[in-house]
Parts: structure tokens; sequence; C-alpha cells
């Protein structure tokens, strides 16, 4: 049965909450009062489920219930863990806590507040010890940042458990070791926020240019590299030493308006949103947040490909859902169950379906998972033996598009000392959209020709031919290219 999570304010964040929550197969009940909310997280959500799937190599978990209560009562109950996201007005979180923790005084219930510090916000609470902050970052279904605070009032075993739901739902909690106003990240961009606006103010540079300092430069440093790790290197062959040896003086320069705020007035406000539309306002805010998640996919792939950062949290996410999965039977006469995947970006063409090299692609992934599980894997390998396919016979049954979850299945039609024979289904849930026909020879590498595979192996493999025997033959088995289809 699927876990609950209640999301109680509808808007940006609590909606990329409730996508987060829903495509990693939780249930989830969002209470919020705006006759709007419905449209506008399921905005949201559309967003999630073109953008979501293509950071995972697997395919997504069955997607979760989607309601909207009419209560705080009614969201809250039985509800695993909770996650408010309502206005930054202390007294409205205030009240809000109060008619949550009457329904459910005992789940964890997390703040996505950006300022306030959780000490405050568990003034007056009927259990303090279950409130504590969860800072996300927008989008929250992409991004995997949650800065997770508590108090000295804060139940560290709660805490423990709220950051183990975090890393299921594939997010980072940072774990704030001291309460503070605005945590960690946003006094960072509050301190960038204040020193662009008197750059705007004082006509050095416009919103555009700002921004093109950013993403032109130190951004990409920091989106892998943070801020220490960057100056780190910035130093040399000396390291860091060497560098707050030679920057440090700049420190107390009288040039930074760090701690200097412009005065915020109607001229202000006119400046800064005027260039803002000058810049964007050709697109829609919907248009903006598709080109966003494109882009933070594209940089997060990357990442993930080098086990880097935020790549790595995805990474790791993967193979938690990958450990859980049940493990194939061989035992059973039907087709074993070798490999999931997920449609990415980079798989599709021009007409948004799954590229013809990708379904090669999806059967060696399949049948490569097969070889691991009878012993013939990257050690085996490096004895000098593999299995070589020696050919493949694809059809192509269906279409793939973007972000479609598929499994590979294999069913062994002949296997002896030397041959394996066998026929992969490419899979979108039970509709098969390729099939491919392998037969595989075990080779010595070094000899470069056929040899018997060893005991090891064929104790793995012929048994599970020997059951597979008992299935029937695909219809498509031994066709050859051209071939009418009967």
């Amino acid at each position: 049965m699927a876990r609950k999570a209640a999301i109680i304010g509808g808007g940006v964040i609590g909606g990329g909450w409730a996508a987060r929550f829903l495509l990693n197969g939780w249930d989830v009940a969002v209470f919020d009062p705006d006759p709007e909310a419905p449209r506008k997280v399921g905005e949201v959500l559309a967003n999630a489920r073109a953008s979501l799937p293509a950071l995972s190599d697997g395919p997504m978990p069955t997607e979760g219930n989607l309601s909207f209560a009419q209560t705080i009562t009614e969201a809250v109950e039985g509800a695993d863990y909770i996650q408010e996201s309502v206005s930054e007005k202390l007294e409205l979180k205030h009240r809000v806590y109060a008619q949550i923790q009457q329904a459910a005084p005992q789940v964890p219930l997390g703040s996505s507040t950006s300022g306030f510090r959780p000490s405050e916000l568990q003034e007056g609470a009927a259990n303090p010890a279950a409130i504590f902050v969860a800072h996300p970052f927008n989008p929250v279904y992409l991004l995997p940042l949650a800065e997770v605070v508590p108090s000295a009032k804060s139940d560290a075993q709660v805490i423990e458990n709220a950051k183990e739901i975090l890393r299921e739902i594939g997010m980072f909690p940072l774990h704030v070791r001291k309460e503070i106003d605005a945590h960690i990240a946003d006094r960072f961009l509050e301190a960038v926020w204040r020193e662009a606006l008197w750059l705007v103010k004082d006509g050095i540079a416009t919103t555009e240019e700002v921004d093109e300092a950013i993403r032109m430069g130190f951004g990409l440093r920091w989106g892998q590299m943070g801020l220490f790790e960057t100056y780190r290197i910035a130093g040399g062959e000396a390291g860091m030493k060497h560098f707050m040896a030679q920057f440090g003086p700049y420190l107390s320069a009288e040039w930074t308006k760090l701690m200097d705020v412009p005065e915020f007035n109607d001229e202000l406000v006119d400046l800064i949103a005027g260039q803002s539309d000058a810049q964007s306002g050709h697109h829609t805010i919907r248009e903006l947040e598709r080109i966003r998640d494109q882009n933070l996919i594209g940089f997060l792939r990357v990442l993930k490909d080098r086990n880097w950062g935020a790549g790595k949290v995805l990474k790791d996410h993967d193979r938690r859902r990958q450990a859980a999965l049940p493990a194939p039977t061989p035992e059973t006469a039907q087709p074993m169950e070798m490999a999931r995947m997920t449609v990415l970006p980079g798989w599709i063409d021009y007409n948004g379906h799954m590229t013809e090299s990708r379904y090669l692609f999806a059967g060696s992934e399949t049948s490569d998972a097969f070889l691991r599980h009878i012993g013939a894997d990257i050690a085996y390998v490096g004895t000098g033996f593999s299995y070589y396919t020696a050919e493949t016979h694809i059809m192509h049954l269906d279409e793939a598009k973007l972000g479609d979850a598929l499994s590979g299945t294999v069913q062994v039609l002949h296997a002896d000392e030397k041959r394996l024979h066998v026929f992969i289904r490419i899979l979108k849930g039970d509709t098969p959209v390729a099939t491919l026909e392998q037969m595989l020879l075990h080779v010595d590498m070094k000899a470069g020709r056929t040899v018997t595979a060893p005991k090891a192996i064929l104790d793995r493999l012929l048994p599970i031919a020997e059951a597979h025997r008992a299935l029937e033959r695909p219809k498509d088995a031994g066709r050859h290219v051209g071939q009418r289809k009967g």
C-alpha cells in the first residue's frame, strides 16, 4: 500500500512537492483554499511528468493517487509525512500547525519556509518536536536540495526519519547544524541579490547583463563544484591557503555594497521589472519553466554520467530503486524480466519517438543483464572469455516516446555448451514495442574461436533453458527480413 504525503499549500512550491512525492509512488492529498489550486498543481505536475523521468535510468514507480482535500484535517488524516508551503506569514503558519496537530500531532511536519527559524515555527505548537524546516528549491521536482533545519526542541529520530523519506523521493537532505535566519543557501542568494540590485540601480549593468555574468561564468562552476572547491582550484597547486593569502585582503575593500541595501521604492521596482520584461517578456512563464527544466535535465545528466555533485544523488537514487526490485526467477516457465529503462531525451528523434539505435541498445542492455545473471559478467570477460553476438534480428512493433517506462525480458529458445539462442521483448507495460532474436557464441577471445562454456555458467544457464522449453515458441522467432506477417 502506498504511503501518503499531505501537502498544505498548493502554489509553485507546494505543487512541486506534490509532484515529487506522486512521481515517486506516494499518494498525495493537497489542501489549498484557492479554487484555482487543482489547475495550478496540475500544470506543475504536467511539467514534472515531462522532465523528472528523464533523470532516471530505470522506470519510475507507479504514480501515486492525487486528491484535493476540503479541509486540513481531511488532508493530513492517515498521512506519513506533511509538508507545509503556505505564505511566509508566521501567524498564518501557527494557525495551520494548530489545525494540523489537532488531527496528526505525531506526524513529521516540514515547512518550506525560506526565512523563519524552526524555533519560531514551533511557538505554541501542540507538539513542537514534530515540526522542522525542510526548505527546497524550485523546481522541487528536479532540484535535489532540501535544507533540513531542526531546533533544540526537535525530536532527533523524527529528523532522521524525515531525512530518509526525502532520500527515498530522490532529494538531498542537507542537515543544518544550527538554526539561523534564511538557513544556508538563501543567505548566499540574498547577498548576490543585494549586489545585483545596486548594479542595476547605479546603471552599471542591466538585468540581462547580470544574468549573463552568472550563467556564462561562475554559475557553471558553482553548479558542479560549489564555492570552496571552485576557489581551491583558483589557488593553483598551492591550494586554498594560497588563494586566501592572495585574495583575502580584498574582503575589506570598500567597493562592495553587500551590507548596504538600495531603497526599495517604486522607481527601483519599475526599473528592475521593465528591464526584466525586455529581457524575457517574449516567453510565457510556462515556456520559461519548460526551458529551465530541459536545461536542468541536460546539466544534471552530465553530472550523473560523471557521478558528481547532484548527479551522484540521482545515481544513488537509481541504485536504491533497482535494489528494491524483485530478483528474476529462472525456475519458472516464463520470460525473465532482466532490465528496466526510461526513454531519455537523448534517445528520441525529431518526431519525438525513440530512435532506431536505442531499440538495439535496449535489447543489448537486456541481453547483457542476462549474461551477468548467468555469471558471464565483466569480471568473467577479464579472464579472456565471453559471449559474442553472432546474429540479431530486430522487429519494430510500436512507438516509444520521451519518458516512457520500458522493460526487457529474455526467453531462452536453446542453449548448449557453446551456443545461446534468446528471444528478447522490449515492453511498454504489456505492449511489445520491439523484439530481438539473438544467437550468441561462447568464445575464447585470445584464440578467436568458439569453445565450451565453463561448468559454473552452464549450471546457471541450462536449468533456465530447460524451464523455458515449456514456453510457447514466439511466432516471430526464426523470421527473415521482409517475411510477411502471418
